[in-house]
């Protein structure tokens, strides 16, 4: 992994440590402001092209902290103003319409505190929609 080739995508609370880490690492992060402001899309368009640029593909590491806790409740570390819903499913459907997918995994699925196993459950229909499942 070359960090030029590293996009983190819908950050929002991140300690004075992590901070260091990130901006001292050189990969590109997108923080939540950079979603209200600019779109989910003309982020991810971005993402993607830094993620694939020279490379053979992309991976997708699906960390379900990003997205909001209303919608995903089972997770490390829930936190308000994550990605909602529709965010997120936009996310992974423009990867999956790149064509650029070699890899994706998802973490930060706790069973112990989901509510009836919404997030397991979120979490499968995102992964689905990055491996292609489309609405049409």
């Amino acid at each position: 992994m070359i960090a030029k080739n590293v996009a983190i995508v819908g950050l929002r609370s991140v300690g004075a440590k992590e901070r260091y880490n990130v901006r001292k690492s050189g990969v590109t992060s997108f923080t939540m402001r950079d979603i209200d402001e600019r779109g989910m899309r003309s982020v991810m368009d971005e993402a993607i092209r830094i993620a694939g640029n020279g490379t053979e593909g992309i991976h997708v590491s699906l960390d379900l902290d990003a997205v909001d806790p209303s919608e995903a409740p089972g997770v490390g570390t829930p936190v308000k103003g994550g990605l909602s819903y529709r965010e997120a499913h936009l996310a992974l459907e423009m990867v999956a319409d790149s064509r650029k997918l070699l890899s994706i995994d998802c973490v930060e699925v706790n069973p112990v505190i989901d509510e009836a196993n919404r997030t397991a459950s979120l979490a499968v229909e995102f992964l689905c929609s990055g491996l292609g499942k489309r609405i049409l």
